[in-house]
C-alpha cells in the first residue's frame, strides 16, 4: 500500500486509505509533541477534516510504502521520525476501538486478523425449544 503524504493531504484521506487495506484497524493523529503515549488523550485527536500541514511545518511530499508485515511500532515511528506526527493504531474489538500498545510488536496484518476474529459475530446453532408456546392457546 502506498500512502501519499503532503502538507495538503487530509487526515481523513490517509485514514480511509489505511482502513481500506486494514478494515479492522484505524489510525488516529494526535496533537502531542512529546510523543508519549501516556499523554495521548481523546481531546488531542486532530479532526479528520484537517490537512497534515495544518499546524505542522516541514511536511515533505513523499509516498510512504506500507506493507502488511510491518510492525505497528515501526509504522507509528515512521510518522514520528519522518513527519513529526503522533499517530496511534487502534484495533476493532466488537463495538470498541482499542489501542494496540500492548501488541505493538505485532504486524499490521496480525493486528487486523485479530480484530476480525474478535469482532466477527459467530451465529450459534439455535436449540429447539423444549416447550410449546401455543399449547394453551385457542389457535
Amino acid at each position: 500500500m502506498s500512502l501519499i503524504i503532503s502538507s495538503n493531504t487530509l487526515i481523513s484521506d490517509i485514514q480511509k486509505e489505511f482502513n481500506s487495506q486494514f478494515p479492522f484497524l484505524k489510525l488516529e493523529f494526535f496533537n502531542n509533541k512529546s510523543f508519549t503515549r501516556s499523554n495521548f488523550s481523546s481531546s488531542q485527536i486532530i479532526p479528520h477534516n484537517k490537512k497534515l500541514g495544518d499546524g505542522q511545518l516541514g511536511i515533505v511530499d513523499t509516498t510512504l510504502e506500507i506493507n502488511e508485515e510491518m510492525k505497528v511500532n515501526e509504522f507509528e515511528n515512521i510518522f514520528r521520525d519522518k513527519f513529526r506526527l503522533a499517530v496511534q493504531v487502534f484495533r476493532k474489538s466488537g463495538n470498541l476501538w482499542l489501542e494496540t500498545t500492548m501488541t505493538d510488536n505485532w504486524t499490521l496484518q496480525q493486528q487486523n486478523n485479530h480484530g476480525r476474529e474478535i469482532s466477527t459475530v459467530k451465529k450459534s446453532i439455535e436449540k429447539p425449544q423444549d416447550y410449546d408456546l401455543s399449547r394453551d392457546s385457542d389457535h
